[in-house]
């Protein structure tokens, strides 16, 4: 796991699937750039960067369940 001061967690804002990573790890991030997409009662719910930065990690996969308020990455802003 990297380190990092600022992290800030990627939250999953509803109960549903990971559907699709968009942003991989270290790539360089806009505010509002979709990082991933939870499917939840067959609508997709994207979950968007909150600021620049880069995402550092994920804990989840693509097709893993989570539950609504679960940390399922790690996202760096841009300093």
């Amino acid at each position: 796991m990297q380190e990092d001061s600022n992290a800030v967690p990627i939250v999953a804002e509803t109960t549903g699937t990971l559907w699709k990573i968009v942003a991989q790890p270290n790539v360089e991030l806009f505010g509002d750039d979709t990082i991933l997409i939870i499917e939840s009662m067959k609508m997709e719910i994207p979950i968007d960067a909150p600021e620049p930065g880069y995402v550092i990690e994920y804990f989840v996969n693509e097709g893993d369940p989570v539950e609504e308020g679960q940390i399922i990455g790690r996202f760096s802003p841009k300093t």
